[in-house]
């Protein structure tokens, strides 16, 4: 079966993409093209690509080819080189605990602001910033909460119980208007940006490709179950300052209700989730199998690492006056002459 109504196949940005896209496009068989760069455009356009055949795929791709063992085994090879490198830059010592790293999330930084969006975003930036800041995170949050839904079938007991219970508040609890990917989808009705899924993949550098990419690297292999909890109780720890930051900025540019609104649903409902997932899907996992402690440690701190890398981007950027996006790849209502 062939989808249609799909974003269709990003352009390649080096030989691993090039040798994805083609042979999804049926021109070529698949080459293996392994990056020297693990945190580079190349790279991880290609493992964003192979993974979105797990989620909705692409206009003109058949399903089947989600299991297609040539591509399987290029991303193998490519989440090797990733994971590799993730677990040399961050790494986890013997006495490292995953509660002393989630009490540590909890403490503001000082300097915050050179490496925190959420920061600038508050105090110095323009509704063209948060623009480009939705368009970049639109490329997860139009599918929130898929990737760690993955980890449930992983869990048992308490773990399994109270991730299901935070998924289903993600999820709207039942009803189609209240699922977050939707008031994603309504903040950027909001600022005017393209409401299409996936439609900013060709803009997203390869720093945002990589946040991305780690939450599926850790959801699909069930042995990364505990680097998944990790990823998952980092992002519900630090969501509710960033995300009052983040509606005050909104409010302090004039956005419509409805970008408000989806920080404000966070700060509310995360700051309830992070303490369902410290004490009930973390406490839980690692009661059953405290092994995995080192696991959700190195998760935590992956995330960190990355956002870190994805922040110092747009930071950079900003701060000289340039867009963050890939060159040539943002629309005209991204920017306009006031700056707002």
């Amino acid at each position: 079966m062939t989808n249609v109504g799909l974003p269709l196949l990003p352009e390649p940005r080096g030989p691993a993409s090039a040798a994805v896209t083609d042979a999804l496009r049926g021109a070529e068989p698949v080459r293996p093209a392994i990056p020297a760069d693990a945190y580079g455009d190349d790279l991880h356009l290609a493992l964003y690509v192979l993974y979105e055949l797990h989620y909705q795929g692409f206009s003109g791709v058949p399903d089947e080819r989600e299991w297609d063992p040539g591509l399987l085994s290029l991303r193998a090879a490519l989440e090797e080189r990733f994971l590799g490198t993730l677990r040399a830059d961050v790494p986890v010592g013997a006495s490292d605990k995953a509660e002393r790293a989630l009490d540590e999330l909890q403490l503001e930084p000082v300097g915050a602001d050179s490496v925190s969006p959420s920061h600038f975003l508050h105090d110095h930036g323009t509704l063209a910033h948060f623009r480009e800041y939705a368009a970049l995170r639109s490329l997860y949050h139009l599918k929130e909460a898929d990737p760690h839904a993955w980890v449930i079938p992983r869990l048992r007991g308490r773990a399994k119980a109270a991730m299901v219970a935070v998924e289903f508040d993600e999820y709207g609890a039942g009803h189609a208007e209240e699922i977050h990917a939707e008031l994603f989808a309504n903040l950027m009705t909001d600022l005017g940006l393209d409401t299409s899924y996936g439609h900013y993949v060709d803009a997203a550098p390869a720093e945002a490709l990589a946040t991305f990419n780690l939450m599926s690297l850790f959801g699909l292999h069930r042995a990364l179950r505990g680097a998944l909890i990790g990823h998952f109780a980092a992002i519900e720890v630090t969501s509710p300052p960033a995300s009052r930051r983040l509606a005050d900025a909104l409010r302090r540019m004039g956005a419509g209700p409805a970008a408000i609104r989806y920080y404000t649903e966070h700060v509310e409902a995360d700051a309830v989730h992070e303490q369902v997932v410290r004490h009930e899907v973390v406490a839980g996992l690692l009661a059953r199998e405290p092994w995995l402690d080192a696991d959700v440690v190195f998760g935590i701190r992956a995330t960190g690492h990355l956002e870190d890398r994805l922040g110092a981007r747009l930071l950079d950027a900003w701060r000289a006056g340039w867009t963050a996006l890939r060159t040539g790849s943002i629309t005209p209502a991204l920017w306009d002459t006031q700056g707002t």
